[in-house]
């Protein structure tokens, strides 16, 4: 976190430095038990506003000026400011790219090819490949992610478990892409070389998916029987009615998978998105009588801003297609910024320094150092709510200390993405967390339990930590 040259921190007992945390975990318990799934909706704002002050206290009892404390908070929320930016304009795209035929198109075609006997898995593995190639989990979710909800929700599938089977595979493609911005931050970190850093993932990532693979598939037999086919008909029909699906306007989607392979910036190229969503809209879907090109779009103006808005017989086709927009992304920004200064307030105040220098003093074997970066990721997806956050904070606490004891820096690399990267949308409040229960309709706390890949990634780094199994020494290891 950027610091000024006259900035102070303060030194507070273990005790004080968590008393912010436990505070944040009573209200959290609270929040999600008085409100339920409302509880992003703001009750989970609050909470981390009432332990952000927590912590602010806790830095002022030991001589942090408040100036101090706000100036870190601005720092902060200046760094999320271009993911916020992404999130707004992912809520534009997901309106243009429905009114456009995008998403449907994807939807219909997606509804002919995908078998209810194997959609869970059909649905991992098509997001990772997918993530893959963009090296994005936010943009394959936002895009992919969408239409394959869309079909569960129409065919009466369980929405936690295909959310579940989606975050699973847009994170194995993210965290394996040498195109993903995770990758390459936690390898450069680490002082990792990129592709020795990758194949070092392969020893958790690999065995994480297959176990993810073989719940989905499972999940999948078990509940074809419960598939609505009609429902899904009625769908699709209604769809083809209301829209032209031709498979050229699934083509904007390889666009911007393309724009990530020459590694353009993601904020450019979901404005590109947006705009060739719109022209494809302008294009081939058909205006409404009486309406000319420049009502049209001044319509998709309004699209980007407030979302795509149509009437529909059928509660799904409704859901399905009511939505996107910058504004539908609001309570997620609100969330992110109340994160970012619960977080500021932890770093700031010297909370979170001694919680880590205490995880430091737990370790007695030198392998043990990477179950600490490993928790650190951990606490930082928590407390930083920021995967990008996390992995800088468990690489940079313990870079020194992974060189000292004479392991390859991929190994802490690794450890980084294991615990960092694929449990970022694990919570609610995190940036990751927040976009993908906005982006896919479905509250954290609900499809949490079925993001296999990611629960079962670090259980399997502990298990290698543990056993020493992987754990290589010497530059020629």
């Amino acid at each position: 976190m950027p610091e000024g040259p006259n900035a102070t921190r303060g030194n507070p007992s273990l005790f004080q430095a968590i008393v912010p945390i436990v505070c944040l975990f009573v209200l959290l318990t609270l929040a999600v038990h008085v409100f339920g799934d409302g509880a992003t909706g703001g009750p989970i704002q609050v909470s981390l506003m009432c332990a952000g002050f927590c912590g602010g206290v806790i830095g002022l009892l030991n001589n942090v000026p408040w100036s101090e404390l706000e100036k870190a908070v601005s720092a902060l929320c200046s760094m999320v400011m271009i993911p916020v930016l992404l999130l707004l304009s992912i809520g534009g795209l997901i309106a243009v790219w429905i009114a456009s035929g995008v998403i449907p198109s994807l939807i219909v075609y997606g509804a002919d090819l995908l078998r209810p006997s194997v959609f869970y898995a059909a649905a991992l593995v098509i997001s990772a490949v997918v993530a893959l190639a963009s090296g994005s989990a936010w943009t394959t979710a936002a895009t992919l992610g969408v239409a394959l909800i869309g079909i569960a929700q129409a065919s009466g599938i369980s929405l936690p478990i295909t959310a579940g089977a989606i975050i699973s595979g847009v994170y194995f493609g993210d965290k394996l892409s040498p195109l993903s911005d995770t990758t390459n931050l936690s390898s450069s970190m680490a002082g990792a070389d990129l592709f020795v850093h990758v194949r070092y993932l392969l020893y958790t990532t690999l065995p994480a998916f297959m176990i993810a693979f073989i719940f989905f598939l499972t999940a999948s037999l078990m509940s074809t029987n419960d598939v609505d086919t009609i429902q899904l008909q009625l769908m699709t029909t209604e769809l083809n009615e209301k829209f032209r699906i031709g498979w050229y306007l699934i083509l904007p989607m390889f666009g911007l998978i393309g724009l990530a392979t020459v590694k353009m910036p993601p904020l450019p190229a979901i404005a590109v998105s947006i705009l060739a969503g719109i022209i494809v809209g302008l294009v081939c879907q058909s205006p409404q009588a009486g309406e000319g090109m420049v009502d049209r779009i001044f319509e998709y103006w309004g699209m980007v801003a407030t979302g795509y808005r149509t009437e529909s017989g059928s509660a799904a086709v409704q859901s399905l297609l009511s939505r996107g927009g910058m504004q539908s992304m609001l309570s997620t920004v609100w969330l992110i910024v109340t994160a970012m200064f619960f977080s500021a307030m932890m770093d700031r105040s010297g909370c979170l320094e001694r919680i880590v220098r205490s995880v430091i003093g737990l370790m007695r074997k030198d392998r043990h150092i990477f179950l600490g970066a490993g928790a650190t990721a951990l606490v930082g997806n928590i407390v930083a709510a920021d995967q990008y956050l996390s992995i800088v904070l468990s690489t940079r606490m313990y870079a020194d200390e992974v060189r000292a004891r004479n392991f390859r820096p991929e190994m802490l690399s690794r450890t980084a993405e294991d615990f960092g990267t694929v449990t970022s949308p694990l919570v609610p409040w995190n940036t990751c967390g927040a976009f993908m229960s906005a982006t896919l309709g479905v509250a954290t706390f609900s499809y949490l339990p079925f993001c296999v890949f990611n629960i079962v990634s670090p259980m399997i780094a502990v298990f290698y930590i543990s056993t020493g199994i992987t754990m290589r020494k010497g530059i020629n290891a």
